[in-house]
């Protein structure tokens, strides 16, 4: 098939513009004529607070790639779904991130549904965490408009279904993860953390990526506080809101000596040092669809902390290669990170940690695109 998909890439940053490319790979290898329609201008600025785009591309660059796309040119959006109808694109996948697109993305979708292209709508959060007023029905205007849906957990699936009838695929939210040859010079890739006994024990955890209230991270400190006194915590991203409150918190609970904020967004090339300064990556999150984190804790051989919300927890087996616990519950957390401690334990859970295998996730999501093109076709 002919297959286009809509949605970021180099040098916009982080999770969805590596998905996007990442995608695009796969559905060329597997012999499907791609391209990748990107923006030229994706927000503006006033809507997204951290930093939009990096210099030093995350994931291979894929070839066939145009940023034709802008937010303040609605005509842009138009001639784009003209324009790949034009082209017989048998689908258009557009990436749905937030529900501030939508009206760029039912222009498309409109232009290039009347040009006879099957649209296929690829969610990563059917609503957001942290909603607004219009987000419900613009999500539900756009959904209803394209003629299937590809989300990330069984959870997501039910959601979707309350807002279209279009039918739905689910598949896991494949790896893109950190490699040498994008950020990371090869040979110099640290070592994973030793399991040979309590000397490698480094007394940090961390916490990684964009604070949001959805993702718990006042959930932390304050189990940080209830737990070992030894233990110390980094806060590795870009704070997008509260940081006065954080700060605050952090005061009010006595770790000023204890949290290391290395604030900003995190570049590919200084992620496996991060990962490997700690004893384990936490995922204290309120909620959660899915996410990269744990696999790219996994990848660089520590375990994980993770709450029972929403598929965040799927990689995590309890006892294994990590530690679960029920989320927005200080008490429950502060057990998992005093048991972490407990001796032996982190050494056993390290050797219960295997890197994932990006091979046959990616060889599933795949799958689940076809069908739901086969399914929107039909």
């Amino acid at each position: 098939m002919r297959i286009a998909i809509v949605g970021p890439a180099h040098p916009y940053k982080g999770g969805p513009a590596q998905h996007a490319t990442s995608l695009a790979h796969r559905l060329s290898a597997a012999g499907h004529e791609t391209m990748l329609q990107s923006w030229r201008a994706q927000y503006p600025k006033m809507l997204y607070p951290g930093q939009l785009t990096v210099d030093q591309p995350e994931v291979e660059l894929f070839p066939d790639t145009e940023r034709s796309l802008a937010w303040y040119r609605p005509d842009s959006w138009w001639m784009a779904g003209r324009r790949l109808a034009r082209q017989r694109f048998d689908a258009i996948v557009l990436f749905i991130y937030t529900p501030v697109q939508v009206p760029a993305y039912l222009t498309l979708a409109r232009a290039a549904r009347a040009g006879g292209c099957t649209v296929i709508a690829l969610c990563n959060n059917v609503m957001p965490h942290e909603r607004r007023k219009l987000d419900k029905p613009l999500m539900t205007a756009l959904l209803r408009r394209v003629d299937a849906l590809v989300v990330h957990s069984g959870e997501q699936a039910d959601l979707a279904a309350t807002l279209t009838g279009s039918p739905v695929a689910v598949a896991a939210l494949p790896p893109h993860l950190p490699h040498a040859g994008h950020g990371v010079p090869a040979g110099e890739e640290p070592e994973p953390p030793s399991p040979g006994g309590p000397e490698s024990q480094r007394n940090r955890l961390l916490f990684f990526g964009i604070v949001r209230p959805y993702k718990g991270l006042d959930v932390l400190l304050r189990a940080l506080a209830a737990g070992p006194p030894q233990v110390c915590l980094t806060v590795a991203g870009e704070i997008w809101e509260g940081r006065d409150d954080l700060l605050s918190l952090i005061s009010e609970l006595g770790l000023a000596d204890r949290v290391t904020l290395t604030e900003g967004y995190v570049p590919s090339g200084d992620i496996p040092a991060i990962f490997s300064a700690a004893d384990a990556l936490v995922l204290p999150y309120r909620s959660a669809t899915a996410s990269q984190n744990a696999l790219i804790a996994f990848q660089f051989g520590i375990p994980v902390i993770a709450t029972r919300a929403g598929a965040i927890a799927d990689a995590v087996s309890d006892g294994v290669n990590g530690i679960l616990c029920g989320p927005d519950d200080v008490g429950d957390l502060a057990r998992a990170i005093g048991l972490l401690y407990q001796p032996g334990e982190l050494e056993r859970l390290r050797r219960g940690v295997a890197p994932p295998d990006p091979g046959p996730a990616w060889d599933d999501y795949v799958a689940a695109v076809e069908k739901a093109i086969s399914a929107g076709r039909t």
